[in-house]
């Protein structure tokens, strides 16, 4: 099952779209709660019965991408009793670059977003984060035990992978303005995601002659 942002009933949708857009080109500090009204053409009383307020809202935006996108990884970490640890580490590639995508919007502003120090960030490194780092690392120490794939530092690999998978959607106007590629399209996507797996299989993997582990049957 693919992981997406909750689904929510069409207006509040509607605020939440306009309120990603908004946030993107104008700041969060920059935006009213009037515009984003006004945007995605509803009255300024739903977005207070939805949200409450600008901060509440903030909130939802964040909790609710990062519930999708811990999803995404804990669904490959899950798999690791039936499948290799190189098969969950390249599920997990493809479907997160794939939830990106989907929710382009919200991933730039929730990327960039959790790049600035306040209470609500630190929260999400509390319990989002955390649980990142944990089924990531889970993965990886059993690719290492399994001798699927080489010794290496845990945290260097995990820096290097997130850079990777969040570079398209935290510098979007690099991407498109200087190296001249589409982080929205479905192709960059794809040939994006084969590069990816390229890197995994030749610096992460093991020489295929030297590795010991068969890959276990699905119960």
């Amino acid at each position: 099952m693919e992981a997406k942002v909750k689904k929510t009933s069409k207006t509040k949708q509607k605020v939440i779209e306009a309120a990603a857009f908004l946030f993107n080109t104008k700041g969060y500090d920059g935006t009213s709660v009037r515009e984003i009204a006004k945007r995605a053409d509803v009255n300024v009383a739903n977005i207070s019965y939805y949200f409450d307020n600008k901060a509440g809202l903030l909130e939802y935006l964040v909790s609710s991408f990062l519930e999708g996108y811990t999803a995404v990884i804990e669904q490959a970490y899950v798999r690791l009793d039936s499948r290799s640890a190189q098969e969950c580490l390249l599920m997990f590639i493809k479907n997160l670059m794939k939830y990106q995508k989907e929710n382009s919007q919200l991933a730039r502003f929730v990327l960039r977003e959790i790049t600035l120090d306040s209470v609500l960030i630190r929260e999400v490194f509390t319990t989002y984060m955390m649980k990142e780092k944990f089924y990531i690392k889970s993965i990886l120490e059993t690719g290492i035990h399994q001798q699927e794939f080489r010794k290496m530092s845990i945290p260097h690999t995990i820096i290097q992978l997130k850079g990777m998978l969040t570079m398209p959607y935290l510098h979007t106007q690099y991407m498109s303005e200087v190296l001249h590629v589409m982080p929205y399209d479905t192709y960059f996507t794809e040939q994006y995601v084969k590069e990816i797996e390229k890197w995994v299989n030749l610096t992460l993997c093991q020489p295929i002659e030297k590795s010991t582990f068969t890959t276990r049957k699905a119960e």
